[in-house]
């Protein structure tokens, strides 16, 4: 009986919460994963989906609150914006660009950083992004535009081209394909580059699967998971992604 009346009460505590945000005059919902292993003043880990994707499916798919059971994890979901394979806009995305929609995505950010803090209060010096394809973009986006509010990146499927002119030195995890047939792996490595002489890094050491560390300046660390496959998101990445994050 005592089993029965608990089971889901267990269950309840891995769904996470989708909550909405008014920024700007517009309705925006996540999906909010609490801490499941409390601690005082927990990371924070937002996590964005690609173009045509939902911050649902991020969550169902790569699991970040299990990876991280004492981080509150968020992830966002996107408003229709044009992309390479959707001209039109019809599908959820995000800001590939500064100024573009109003800046509505970073707001977005904003809104839900302070809602976080007061929900949770969580570790201000422990808080990270990552995303795939459009929503690796925007990471760079977010470390271009708000880089004192993270303390480190999980970008995968897209390059950082000029916003490398604006993003300041942080420890970064960064997945590429080498046969992505929609965002050019040559473009997505002259970015990885970019990274280890800002960051100034050393000599490289294997680690798990594609993976490759390698120290910076300043503590910082750039890793990467240069894979064999194409632009999807790779088996393994969040978890690889999360365990660089712990570290930092």
């Amino acid at each position: 009986m005592h089993a029965l009346v608990l089971l889901p009460l267990l269950l309840a505590t891995v769904q996470g919460k989708t909550e909405t945000f008014r920024v700007s005059g517009l309705d925006r919902q996540a999906e909010v994963y609490a801490p499941t292993q409390k601690t005082e003043h927990p990371p924070l880990v937002l996590v964005f989906h690609g173009h045509g994707g939902t911050g649902k499916g991020m969550a169902r798919r790569e699991k970040v609150h299990e990876l991280w059971p004492e981080a509150v994890v968020v992830y966002p979901q996107g408003l229709p914006t044009t992309g390479m394979t959707d001209p039109e806009g019809k599908k959820a995305g995000w800001q590939k660009e500064p100024g573009l929609y109003e800046d509505r995505d970073l707001e977005f950010v904003d809104a839900i950083l302070q809602r976080a803090e007061r929900q949770f209060k969580f570790d201000s010096k422990r808080a990270f992004v990552m995303g795939h394809s459009n929503g690796g973009r925007f990471t760079y986006v977010l470390w271009a535009m708000r880089g004192d509010k993270f303390a480190a990146y999980g970008p995968s499927g897209s390059p950082a081209s000029m916003l490398l002119l604006r993003m300041k030195p942080a420890s970064a995890f960064v997945i590429a394909g080498e046969k992505d047939p929609l965002v050019p792996y040559a473009g997505q490595k002259r970015t990885v580059d970019a990274l280890a002489r800002m960051l100034k890094v050393g000599s490289w050491a294997e680690g798990e699967g594609y993976a490759r560390y390698a120290k910076g300046k300043d503590g910082l660390e750039l890793g990467t998971f240069l894979h064999p496959g194409g632009h999807e998101y790779p088996r393994g990445g969040a978890k690889l992604t999360v365990e660089f994050f712990r570290r930092h």
